[in-house]
Order: C-alpha cells, then structure tokens, then sequence
C-alpha cells in the first residue's frame, strides 16, 4: 500500500473534509454559506450516518461525511473521491486507518481498474508511521490469503519469513520434510502427501534481545486443504485456499512487533503444510504420536489444523514463554455460532482476556470470548489412544479443538488461541469481500500496552 496515502498536513492545497455527527448535521449547515446550503440541498443531502456529498465551496471541491468518528468513517469516500489530496479539520484519529484500507486493491491476477490515489493530510504526524504500519500488516494479511493456492504453498510462506526477517534483522530456522518425521511427526503426517515441492515445513523466526520477555506467536499454515481422505465436497474446497490464514495473520502480527521494537524475545512458527490426497496420506484410525509424547486417534483427516498447531504449540513452549498467541482457521463451528465477522477467543487466563476484549472494542476490531469448558474435555477420549482429533457428533466443535490445543500449551503459560475466518463474504466500508485480518489490531494494542517502549 503506497506511502503517499496518508501525508503530514504542511498546509498544502488540499480539498476540505467536513466531518459532521448526523444529530449535529443540521447545526452545522446552519453555519455554512447560502449556495452550500443550496448545493447540498439540490443533492438531496440529509446527513444520513455514513452518507457524504461533494460540493463547492468558493470554486473549490469540498466533502461532507456524516457519522461518528472512528475506523470507518473515511472508509467509504476513500474509494468514492475523485483523485486528489484532502484534508479534515478535526482530528481524524482512527479514520486515517479507514482511509488507507479503503483503498486496498488485490490486483495480482487482473490490471488495476483504479490506479489513481487519494492523499489525506494529517495534523498528526507522530501517528502517520503507526498507522502505516498497521495498514501495510493488514494488507499482507488480505494479499496472502487471496493469493490462489497454486502460487502460494509452504516454499511462499517460507519465503515471505524470510522477507520480514531480512527487514528486520530476524533470523529464519526451517525444518523440512522427512526431517520433519522425529522431531515433529504431526506436521509431517499431515503434509506427507503433497509433491516434494510442496514439501510439509515448520518455519520459525526469532527477533530481539533473548534477555527480553518471550512471547511466541504460531499460526496455522494449511495452504490448501483438500480434507484429506475425508475429503470436503466442492463447495467446501472453495475457498481452502484462505486455511492459511492464521499463518497470514501470525506474519502479520510478528511484522508489527518488530517494527514498533517492542521489548520482547519473539519467537513465530509457522506449521506450513498441504493436506494433499496420495498414496502416503495419513488415514482415519491412523494413532499419531505428537512432538509432545502423547498419542493422537486420527478421527477426521479434515480436522488437520489441530495437529500440526499441536507440534508448533509444544515447540514454542520448550522455550518457556511468558505468552503464547495462535491464529487458526480452525473450524466450522465457529462461524456457525458468531459468523464470518466475529472470532472466538479461548484463554485461561483472565487478565489476558480482558486486555484483548477491551482492546478488542477500543479498535472496532472485536472478539468474543467462548470458554475452555472443562467439562467438554473428555470427549477427547479414544479407545486405544491418549486422545481423538475430533470428537465424534459435532457437539462443541470450536470448544473441542480449543481444548485439543490446550493439551500442548505448558501449564502456567499465558495462552490465547483466536479461531479466525480470515475472510470477509460482503463488502463493507474499508473491508473488501475477499481476505482480511481479524483480532490483528486487538492483539497488536495488547502488546503494546503489556510491553512499552
């Protein structure tokens, strides 16, 4: 996303914004000139929330936006405006984020249908970097999922670690393959059937002073999910290319972390696997012994995204983290229960869920917490291993894989796994239908505040 979006305001020329609260609208146009009155009015304009009107004011183009200050508010007109720069009076706040994502373009695989910019100018210039950062993660997030399979498997995901480490002065270790087979045996069970290409991989970079806190960040990276031999019908293939979203996200996260040089030892893996279909594919009944030691009953080689999680989740422990966070596009349960919007978030730990929540509703980027209901664990249970993959029925679907997970977190270890759709089905104000990051802003605020400059 290009730099020049968003400008400090040096009192250039600039086409003004009227930023205006729908209950205040008719006070405001109280104050203008007669022919604005009149050209809003011919424009039938009424200051209707999330409307806005173009205007001129003494020859010069001018816009009103109604609607209440926040992330979206300048979502919409940033993609309506004609190209040019424009300036709001009034401290826009988080409306420069909206600004910059509503002009968000995956233009990979067609020309650009726009390629004209809309520059906004702003008084606050300690906040342009900030909001760049944020805007640019949002947008790795929203590129690598919509990248098509076909041209983004583990050696992609692979590669866009080593791009962040290079900025960054990270280092990247990578464990491949059959070499994956002793030390991580479900990530290899896993991505055993993909061609050597598409060779399963467990990717991790490490950044910061090891004197620092530790904090481990995993996501999943299941860069197509066939199902398995439990194959998903078509429909349910669709969209298999977005099962790496956690890892997008987990990328994404890690980018801003390093970026802002927050005072932790960080430490990202990234399982990145294709549940592919061949001879060597792992079955159901398969029992898998973990990184970790106990055995896994195979149920549902559709229920994949837990296991190779298991062998990152218990290889990030080994270091005796302060705090493990892990995006996954794990089930289906989840959206049936809060929809595409709005991801769970499971924890133990109570602090943890309140600094993510209230971040969470701060940033307009939510999560809503389910619980680790202990109850639920022993459906875990299998006749002839230490646990299943997936329960049998369906019954708690979100839960289950939460407390699978959790079996592989060290006790004591502040833990937050977010099950995240990392797809929007409709469009909506600085939101594209497409790819997109959930929690990132809610996860990224809490780590700032719990580790300061």
């Amino acid at each position: 996303m290009p730099d020049i979006l968003l400008q400090p305001d040096r009192s250039q020329p600039a086409h003004p914004i009227h930023l205006v609260a729908p209950d205040g609208y008719d006070a405001w146009l109280g104050t203008q000139p007669a022919r604005v009155r009149a050209a809003l009015a011919a424009q039938r304009f009424s200051g209707k929330a999330g409307s806005h009107a173009v205007y001129a004011d003494d020859d010069v183009q001018a816009v009103v936006v109604a609607g209440a200050m926040g992330p979206w508010t300048l979502a919409r007109v940033a993609d309506a405006l004609p190209a040019g720069t424009y300036r709001v009076a009034s401290d826009i706040g988080p409306a420069a984020l909206g600004w910059l994502l509503g002009q968000y373009r995956f233009e990979r695989y067609r020309q650009a249908e726009d390629p004209t910019a809309r520059i906004l100018l702003t008084a606050d210039a300690a906040g342009i970097d900030e909001t760049l950062r944020i805007a640019a993660a949002t947008a790795l997030v929203r590129d690598l999922v919509n990248t098509g399979a076909g041209d983004l498997g583990p050696a992609e995901l692979e590669a866009a670690t080593e791009q962040l480490a290079r900025q960054h002065g990270a280092t990247v270790t990578v464990t491949r393959g059959d070499s994956l087979a002793t030390g991580y045996p479900l990530i290899h069970a896993v991505g055993q059937a993909a061609v050597k290409e598409r060779a399963p991989r467990l990717i991790e970079l490490a950044w910061g002073d090891p004197a620092h806190p530790r904090v481990a960040i995993v996501g999943k990276g299941v860069v197509f999910d066939t199902g398995g031999l439990d194959i998903k019908p078509s429909a349910g293939m669709r969209l298999m290319k977005k099962d790496m979203g956690g890892a997008a996200h987990a990328l994404a996260l890690a980018s801003l972390v390093m970026a802002a040089r927050l005072p932790v030892r960080l430490h990202l893996l990234i399982p990145a696997v294709e549940n592919a279909i061949a001879g060597n594919a792992f079955r159901p009944g398969d029992v898998l012994r973990s990184r970790l030691g106990p055995t896994v009953e195979n149920t549902n080689t559709d229920a994949e995204g837990r296991l190779i999680l298991a062998d990152a989740l218990t290889k990030a422990g080994e270091s005796k983290p302060e705090l493990i966070l892990d995006f996954a596009t794990l089930t289906g349960a989840a959206r049936v229960a809060l929809g595409p919007d709005l991801p769970p978030l499971f924890t133990d730990d109570e602090a943890l869920a309140a600094d993510l929540l209230a971040a969470g509703t701060a940033l307009d980027d939510p999560l809503w917490r389910l619980p680790l209901w202990d109850a639920y664990d022993e459906m875990l249970k299998s006749d002839i291993a230490d646990m299943v993959n997936a329960p049998d029925g369906g019954f708690a679907g979100a839960i289950t894989a939460a407390l699978f997970l959790r079996r592989f977190v060290p006790k004591g270890v502040a833990w937050a796994h977010m099950d995240v759709f990392a797809w929007r089905p409709g469009a909506k104000p600085g939101r594209p239908k497409g790819g997109d990051a959930h929690a990132l802003r809610a996860c990224y605020a809490m780590l700032r505040q719990r580790y300061p400059r």
